[in-house]
């Protein structure tokens, strides 16, 4: 604890330098809300001036030089991701933008009525954002790629709950399987967590700079339903099941995708994605001290359902009966009874 202390110490001095360096010197310093990753942000005030101070230490997998070449690009087709007013890469610090606190997610909580028009917005992006061209050097994982990555379902869930890993080996060939029929097709760019928490409402600007772009650095090569699965089975809030179903016809209606196969896609996206969510938010309970995702879990584990329900893939939807146990209270309960007590990976 007192080293992370210091370590917190020195990151707080070294961005005093960074300010003063950036002509923010005298600036006063607020911590905003920060994210499930190592970054921290703070808000900066000199004046009439503002601006968000990212701290992403060097090292981490958040790489403060990929949000710089990602937001470049993102910029550079039209779409809204926050101005960078300086960097220091090599100590891990960007000033940004402040693009203010109306985050899609806090919108709908005061205003539940402009879902359909925010969504909209956001759907229109990701259509954006498919049309145009994608920077080099882009990730692209093979289907066995994101089987492995929904493993961690077991290594941290299922090991929270029942202290043991389980059958690995035949649901992440199961899955691979599913991920390679269904939607192992042509590429796109994805930004991988597009949700309403990263979406910020914009309404005094134009078009789709109304929608601000958080949180894309780990953007990357896959399919053209991931982001759309991502936005739409939100962990963190529950969207309308016809806000839904009008917001996936909107998107193959703009794109072309044939509805029936977009609709394979799009469930087997979402039994990944919601199986690494599960044992993500186990992880970061279990190694991160943050119980507070587990109030998350019931719903991500009723879109694990919904999607094995729509895939109706018989040997996928057994497998993860057997092998992962139900959020019940005591399984909750159980988690939280270790939180903090596993060293992180």
């Amino acid at each position: 604890m007192r080293i992370g202390l210091f370590r917190m110490a020195d990151r707080a001095a070294l961005a005093g330098r960074f300010l003063v360096a950036s002509g923010w010197a005298g600036a006063t310093r607020r911590t905003i809300a920060g994210d499930a990753s190592a970054r921290r942000y703070e808000r900066v005030t000199l004046g009439q001036r503002r601006a968000i101070l990212m701290d992403s230490p060097p090292g981490a997998a958040d790489d403060p030089a990929d949000f710089v070449k990602i937001s470049g690009h993102l910029r550079g087709i039209g779409l809204n991701a926050p101005e960078i007013h300086d960097a220091d890469l090599s100590a891990g610090f960007l000033l940004l933008e402040d693009f203010g606190d109306d985050t899609f997610a806090r919108v709908l909580a005061r205003s539940p009525d402009l879902e359909t028009r925010l969504y909209a917005l956001a759907c229109d992006v990701l259509v954006r954002l498919q049309a145009a061209g994608r920077p080099d050097g882009l990730a692209d994982l093979s289907a066995d790629h994101w089987a492995d990555a929904a493993m961690v379902a077991l290594d941290w869930y299922r090991f929270a709950v029942t202290g043991d890993r389980g059958d690995t080996a035949s649901l992440q060939h199961v899955l691979s399987d599913a991920l390679r029929r269904y939607a192992d097709g042509p590429r796109v760019m994805i930004l991988r967590d597009y949700h309403a928490e990263n979406l910020m409402w914009l309404p005094d600007r134009q078009g789709l700079h109304r929608a601000g772009l958080l949180d894309f650095q780990l953007g990357q090569l896959g399919q053209p339903g991931y982001d759309l699965v991502s936005l739409l089975q939100d962990a963190r809030r529950d969207v309308a099941p016809s806000t839904e179903a009008d917001i996936i016809a909107r998107f193959c209606a703009a794109t072309g995708a044939d509805n029936v196969a977009f609709g394979e896609s799009y469930a087997v996206l979402g039994i990944q994605r919601a199986l690494r969510i599960l044992g993500v938010f186990a992880r970061l309970c279990l190694a991160g001290g943050k119980p507070g995702y587990l109030g998350l879990v019931p719903r991500v584990w009723a879109q694990l359902r919904r999607n094995l329900d729509a895939l109706a893939l018989a040997p996928l939807s057994e497998l993860c009966d057997s092998l992962l146990p139900e959020p019940t209270t005591a399984n909750l309960e159980t988690i939280a009874r270790k939180c903090a007590q596993i060293p992180p990976p």
